[in-house]
């Protein structure tokens, strides 16, 4: 190990910045939609993955990598989730072996209720603090991280098949 680089001045403050960000976003979002919309990020998350979907299902083992979850606290959400009736668990047709989240008409409605919410938050948080010109390398530097930390069973590249102008959730 003695001939690994140190990280150099800018390399740390960048390090140091992106472990901040990454350490305090989610509980930012979390506190913002438990407050406005009595749902946790987590749990939002998991809705808004499930209405990306055309026919709203993915199994729970996609469900865990797409939001970085365990099988253990995906179950516990999907179960949290179907007490409110947004999310049904059904067996896969075509494996026994695999369980399926449906994404019911309540939680869709719920997800859309609470997108734009979220997408305020999220403005707040990140957009309205950077220039216009900080978004393209950001999110090129943030992808290619992204890329190299994310098995490919997490990473989510659905076509989104409303306008571009369209809300995600």
């Amino acid at each position: 190990m003695a001939d690994t680089p140190w990280l150099t001045r800018v390399e740390q403050e960048t390090w140091i910045a992106l472990v901040n960000v990454a350490m305090r976003l989610e509980g930012n979002l979390d506190q913002h939609l438990r407050r406005d919309g009595g749902i946790t990020f987590a749990e939002y998350l998991v809705l808004a993955m499930l209405s990306e979907n055309l026919d709203r299902t993915l199994t729970l083992s996609e469900l865990a990598a797409r939001t970085n979850s365990s099988a253990s606290r995906m179950s516990h959400i999907i179960t949290r989730l179907e007490k409110r009736e947004w999310v049904v668990r059904q067996p896969s047709p075509h494996d026994g072996r695999t369980t399926l989240a449906f994404l019911t008409d309540a939680g869709l409605d719920t997800v859309l209720r609470l997108a734009p919410l979220h997408a305020k938050y999220v403005r707040d948080l990140i957009f309205d603090i950077l220039d216009a010109d900080d978004l393209a390398p950001l999110r090129v530097g943030l992808q290619k991280i992204a890329d190299g930390i994310t098995p490919v069973s997490g990473r989510s590249h659905v076509p989104d098949p409303r306008p571009s102008e369209a809300p995600r959730p």
